[in-house]
Formats: structure tokens, sequence, C-alpha cells
């Protein structure tokens, strides 16, 4: 089998596959750094639950000021909570949980809110597999052992520029402009990605490395037992402040009362 054609039967399965358990670690410049571990499912739009731990940066240091470095976070379709603790909950008026509407978000950021959004609503294995389809080169690295399991190792680099010229083979006009756009609103021209695939053309494990907007961004996921139930709820409303309602109440810019909301970095 050919690289693409295993990259697109992988794309295939882990689409079908519907849920996994997912690890994470992701770092971007000196903004953040955090690990995160759930489980998400994505047959119906993006949900699961994840527990998110900030362990460096200078959005980790503003959160430790607040009590806050590891929180829950929950993906519905229609937006994303996030767990504040009893002090940060204390400047919302008592209220333990913060609602990021997607749309809401996207606007209150502009192009960082976008990507933000684009990120947590196509967050899934499979994205990782269409990203490198789309660097129209991709190579077999050889096989690895991943998780206990053997895998088959597949790298290429993404290049924005090269997108129309190579790839249309590769993916659709719509999947190719979505990640286009993705890339675009975070400043990446050029991204390397890494893949590895078992034999039931699952994707196991993603690397992502390239330069954003808010400095050099690496993000590592390994995914396993697919298919796995995945159930969550919204948190009482008598709980939850909304984001949009905070920023007009604050009347300040969206990094200052968005700096817990996270991608859950699986995609």
């Amino acid at each position: 089998m050919s690289p693409v054609a295993a990259l697109r039967a992988a794309e295939t399965s882990t689409a079908k596959a519907d849920s996994a358990r997912v690890e994470s670690t992701t770092s971007m410049g000196t903004l953040m750094s955090m690990k995160a571990d759930g489980s998400l499912a994505w047959g119906h739009g993006l949900t699961g639950t994840m527990t998110i731990t900030y362990t460096g940066g200078t959005a980790a240091e503003t959160l430790r000021k607040l009590g806050n470095t590891k929180t829950e976070a929950r993906y519905l379709p229609e937006g994303y909570y996030t767990k504040m603790s009893d002090q940060y909950a204390g400047a919302l008026g008592g209220k333990h949980w913060l609602k990021y509407a997607y749309a809401d978000l996207a606007k209150a950021a502009g192009g960082s809110g976008a990507y933000l959004t684009d990120q947590m609503q196509n967050s899934t294995p499979n994205q990782g597999v269409r990203l490198l389809l789309a660097s129209g080169d991709v190579k077999k690295v050889g096989e690895d052992q991943v998780a206990g399991q053997r895998a088959t190792h597949y790298a290429g680099t993404v290049n924005v520029a090269d997108f129309a010229d190579k790839t249309n083979h590769n993916l659709s006009a719509g999947q190719l402009a979505s990640l286009k756009k993705q890339l675009g609103q975070a400043g990446i021209s050029t991204e390397t990605v890494d893949i590895w695939i078992n034999d039931q053309n699952l994707l196991v494990k993603k690397t992502e490395k390239a330069d954003t907007t808010n400095g050099a961004m690496a993000t590592t996921a390994v995914y396993r037992d697919y298919g796995v139930k995945v159930s969550v709820t919204a948190p009482p409303a008598g709980d939850t402040a909304d984001f949009a309602e905070l920023l007009k109440q604050q009347g300040a810019g969206a990094d200052s009362a968005s700096g817990s909301a996270t991608a859950p970095a699986g995609s």
C-alpha cells in the first residue's frame, strides 16, 4: 500500500471509529505548555471530557495565581466549558464553570479566536491524517512500537503556499480550504507532521511542529481504546458564567477573559 493509500484508509477507519481515549502534550512559545487526557467522540460534532493541566508559560503563571492550573474541560457541539477554581469563581459571582460558545469566541477574539474555534470543532484524530495528506509528499519512515503495538510511521511537511498545486488529488476542496483557513489564522506557513498507524488502520500517535504567531508550537497526542463510550453533559446553568456576557461586563479585550480556553489538542 502506498503512503497516500495508507493514509486514506486510516482517515476512513478513524472517522468510523467515532471515539477514543486521548493523551496529549502541547507547547506554544512562551505562552503556555500543557498536558491533557480524557475521552473524545466526533460522530456528531466534537464531544467529550478532558483533564487539562497547565505546566508552564505565561498562561500557566496567570492561572496559577488564580489557583486554576488544572481544570476539567467539557466539549459539546455548540461550545466548550471549563471548570474554575474557587478563587476564580469568586470573581464570577460564585459560579464555577465558564462557557465559551464557539460563535462568541470566534467573534470576540478575531483571528486567534476563529483559529481556536476551528481547532475545537475539528479536533479529531482523522484531522491529523488530513494534515499529512495535505503535505502532498508524505513518506513512509518505518515501523515502530507505540503504546505496546506495532505501528507504521509516516511523515511530511505541510506548506500552505503549495496547497493548490500539490494536494487536489489527496483531499476534497472543502477539506483543503478548512485546513488552509485554520493554519492561516494561526500564522502557520509550514508544519511538520508525523503520524503512526496500527494494523487496524487507526491512528495511534501524532506529532506536529510549526512556528505560529505565538511562537514555536509542538504537540504530541496518543490515541487508544477506539470506540470507547463517551458521555458528557453541560454543567448546571446556575453554576455557569457565559464568556460573552463576561466580556460585556468587563468591557475588556477577549484575551483577558479567555486565558483558559484551550483546544483539546487531539486533532
